[in-house]
């Protein structure tokens, strides 16, 4: 029945188990500012009741569970300052309640799925520090963010900044793109 598992800041160490996916009722998990190691486990998918899932600033691998989608009443989702790989799922576009979305200072890669522009409930789009790359989708601009081009600035609006995304920049984030290595453009 337990519906808060707060556990950050704890200096925890190891993998998180797989039966965390047994707290069924669990609505808030946050392990963060621990170090943490191995891959986010996909049985965090069975956890439907979440609104909340704060695992950054840990040392997480892996890609981001294709089970996270299964999540539909997230509306927070924390998962910046690991090393996390792979893609950003298309399905994220899935999770219309997402108020906030921080996946920055991993190292993720490929485009930004076009379906993030579902995300319309979304405050605050954290990419910045990553290894993203290819064209910005114009769907991008149907979010009413607050952008910010300096890394000093990343809590106090969305960012995209040091990324390998190539120009043109949609028109809405033109300003914003900061550092980006065009190289591979």
């Amino acid at each position: 029945n337990l519906e808060v598992l707060s556990l950050s800041y704890n200096q925890l160490t190891g993998e998180i188990p797989p039966e965390i996916g047994n707290l069924t009722n669990l609505e808030v998990l946050s392990l963060r500012g621990n170090q943490l190691t191995g891959e986010i486990p996909p049985e965090i998918g069975q956890l439907t009741n979440l609104t909340s899932l704060g695992l950054y600033d840990n040392q997480l691998t892996g890609s981001i569970p294709s089970e996270i989608v299964n999540l539909t009443n997230l509306t927070h989702i924390w998962l910046s300052d690991n090393q996390l790989t792979g893609t950003i799922p298309p399905e994220i576009g899935n999770l219309t309640n997402l108020e906030l979305l921080s996946l920055r200072d991993n190292q993720l890669t490929g485009e930004i799925p076009p379906e993030i522009g579902q995300l319309t409930n979304l405050a605050y789009l954290g990419l910045d520090s990553n290894q993203l790359s290819g064209l910005i989708p114009e769907e991008i601009c149907n979010l009413n963010l607050s952008w910010v081009s300096v890394p000093l600035d990343h809590n106090y609006g969305s960012t995209i900044f040091e990324n390998q995304l190539c120009p043109p920049y949609p028109s809405c984030i033109e300003d914003y793109v900061g550092e980006q290595d065009t190289s591979e453009c």
